[in-house]
């Protein structure tokens, strides 16, 4: 078995069903229309599955909910009370950075919160409660850059090896720096070009700075610290260095 052949059965052992997405937005459906009590422009499937880069050991539904520019509540407003919504109808929820965790038949659901900046377009506030600021953020355009990239492959093996590692990596900056670091390389050598991901990680992730493509005033590679970069640049160093595929994703 050729390392391409490998990986790719790597893939597909971490394979996800799409559908279950589809499954639990028509579950939360109903919630949600209830609580933003007419305010709801559309409530839609976003993050790694609308990426195309989602991985059975490490994929959370992403609901991304759209209020109305006219919402009269504030952003805090808005996500505390889906918090208290949610936590009321007898779920087990969390507040997380930017969502409202839902653990649910085993999985987690994230419900984001957002407002329309104006009545046309893509472009949402975002309440960050670890900041207890805002941001401004496009989920189309975050998706149209990694699902288009051509890297998908890469991005869930690197998404797979961060996982197996128990890293603190998030997944838009994760998919930003994959893309990134196979710039120049050409499509369709997995192998090749993961083991120059990891290579690329542990040499530059500890200084490479990433903006949000939607928003040039959020850097995403803000999003952990040094310490946190240190140790995934470590890790990526330690797993290049192996001799066996088996001991860096299995």
């Amino acid at each position: 078995m050729t390392a391409d052949q490998y990986l790719r059965n790597v893939l597909v052992k971490y394979a996800v069903d799409s559908s279950l997405a589809e499954e639990y937005k028509t579950k939360f459906e109903p919630y949600i229309r209830d609580w933003a009590n007419g305010c709801l422009c559309e409530l839609k499937i976003s993050g790694s599955v609308r990426k195309g880069t989602a991985v059975a050991n490490g994929t959370d539904v992403d609901l991304f909910i759209s209020l109305t520019s006219t919402t009269n509540n504030t952003l805090s407003e808005i996500y505390n009370s889906l918090f208290d919504y949610m936590k009321g109808k007898g779920f087990n929820v969390r507040k997380q950075n930017v969502s409202i965790g839902v653990d649910f038949n085993s999985d987690q659901i994230d419900l984001v919160p957002s407002k329309r900046q104006s009545q046309y377009g893509n472009d949402h506030s975002l309440y960050v409660s670890k900041k207890s600021t805002w941001t401004k953020t496009n989920i189309e355009t975050h998706i149209s850059q990694v699902a288009n990239s051509g890297r998908l492959e890469e991005i869930k093996l690197t998404k797979i090896w961060r996982n197996l590692h128990n890293l603190d990596f998030p997944s838009f900056y994760l998919e930003l720096m994959v893309i990134d670091a196979l710039k120049y390389s050409t499509k369709g050598n997995v192998a090749t070009n993961f083991m120059n991901v990891l290579n690329y990680i542990s040499q530059n992730i500890t200084t490479a700075v990433y903006m949000d493509p939607s928003n040039t005033n959020n850097c995403i590679s803000d999003q952990i610290s040094y310490q946190v970069k240190s140790e995934i640049a470590q890790q990526a160093k330690s797993s290049a260095s192996k001799q066996y595929w088996e001991n860096i994703v299995s």
